[in-house]
């Protein structure tokens, strides 16, 4: 799966998403795009997945429809995600489009 991390996402966990192609925003050059636009430039890129921890995503933006798929995640400290990666990638694997999934 090619997953795209928010700006708040901490680069180092990407190691730890076994199996799946992370990317980052930044090293996108779309570090200062905002949600929708993030989101927006990511479908168009082929992503299938957005993985952020902004708890508000999903009533900021319409999601329905959607190609991509969005995990949230409860924080974005690396040493706290590190201990849930397993649940991390079970849900960017069940992930579908239009999804959005909250841990």
């Amino acid at each position: 799966m090619k997953v795209l991390f928010d700006v708040n996402m901490p680069r180092p966990l990407r190691k730890e998403l076994h199996g799946h192609e992370v990317n980052t925003a930044q090293s996108m050059n779309w570090g200062e795009l905002e949600n929708g636009a993030l989101i927006d430039a990511a479908e168009k890129a082929g992503f299938n997945a957005l993985v952020t921890a902004d708890k508000n995503l999903q009533y900021q933006q319409k999601l329905v429809g959607r190609r991509i798929g969005i995990v949230v995640l409860p924080g974005n400290k690396l040493r706290e995600l590190k201990t849930i990666s397993p649940r991390i990638c079970e849900a960017l694997d069940a992930l579908k489009p239009g999804d959005f999934v909250e841990l």
